[in-house]
């Protein structure tokens, strides 16, 4: 009952987060110009609220989010403490995938980021499932994984050595990570995406919670190991792609935050973390987004810089507390 309760009052607070992530910011909004916004008032705060504050701190919101509900598929089927929605190679062939776009010369428009960005998220995705389909070890998928990020990173950086000064720095202002260019035509994808890993993600909390105990046990309980590892990967896949295309690579969230769920609900059992990790990752990104736009305005921090300086003290803090406790 507990959990329950503190589940119910993360979730109101993540609610409020949104709220804040509208409200705060060099221009300050109130409640009355959200209300005029939503009426179809037409003046500069309508404008940036519609247009500016409202799809950005959504996608946070659904960003943080998928990513964190992605960490903890991956952590728990391939065992590892520091599996994380990237480990597959996805956000690597994403880079890669921008890189040629914008180092190439191509061009630098926001859609050609996203689309070059999804075309090379696509590509590690099959060839991901391809991989995952054959191989009996998750170790062995895992280290596959690590290494196609490296393949992807080499080639990345041979497109760096022979380009222009002016297309790095616009590639490396991408490879930062932001939600500041995602729009309101934008929200509908990334829901659908959102909406579709939450829902297949429920039917995986029984195969997960077998899966704590090792595949020869999951299999002993009638789990179909090659089915979930193939659902887990894809499901991963998709949620890095969809947010690596639209906001360009965020640190930290799909690993730190299944940790600070599991720390603070102190459980295993996925029933009750996929839901409380979903809560947690939309409220500490929307929280880390707010930190990063307004620490140091009218400068923008990249939120990967707010996500790791927040969030790694907090797990700290939280596993130096538990030991003392135990």
């Amino acid at each position: 009952m507990k959990r329950v309760i503190f589940f119910l009052i993360l979730f109101v607070f993540s609610l409020f987060s949104v709220f804040a992530g509208i409200m705060i910011g060099s221009v300050s909004v109130s409640l009355k110009d959200m209300l005029n916004a939503l009426n179809g008032s037409e003046d500069i705060k309508s404008y940036i609220i519609l247009n500016v504050r409202l799809p950005r701190t959504v996608a946070a919101y659904l960003g943080g989010a998928t990513l964190a509900l992605s960490g903890l598929l991956l952590q728990t089927y391939f065992r590892n403490p520091l599996a994380g929605p990237y480990v597959l190679g996805i956000s690597s062939a994403a880079s890669f995938g921008v890189a040629l776009y914008v180092l190439s010369g191509i061009g630098i428009g926001y859609y050609g980021l996203v689309g070059s960005a999804m075309a090379g998220s696509l590509a590690a995705i099959v060839l991901v499932l391809i991989i995952a389909s054959r191989v009996k070890s998750a170790v062995t998928l895992l280290i596959i994984g690590l290494m196609l990020g490296y393949i992807f990173g080499a080639l990345e950086r041979i497109l760096i050595t022979f380009a222009e000064s002016e297309a790095v720095h616009q590639f490396v202002l991408w490879t930062f990570g932001s939600f500041s260019g995602v729009t309101c035509e934008d929200l509908p994808i990334i829901f659908s995406v959102t909406l579709l890993v939450f829902s297949f993600a429920v039917f995986l909390a029984k195969p997960l919670n077998a899966l704590l105990m090792g595949e020869d046990y999951a299999k002993s309980m009638g789990v179909n190991v090659k089915l979930t590892r193939v659902a887990i990967v894809l499901l991963s896949s998709i949620s890095a792609a969809v947010i690596t295309a639209f906001a360009g690579i965020i640190a930290f969230i799909g690993l730190a935050t299944p940790h600070i769920t599991r720390l603070i609900f102190r459980t295993s059992d996925h029933r009750a973390l996929i839901p409380s990790v979903i809560v947690c990752g939309a409220l500490i990104t929307v929280l880390c987004d707010i930190f990063s736009r307004t620490i140091v305005a009218p400068i923008e921090l990249p939120i990967s810089v707010a996500t790791s300086l927040i969030g790694a003290p907090i797990v700290i803090s939280l596993i130096l507390r538990r030991k003392r406790i135990s």
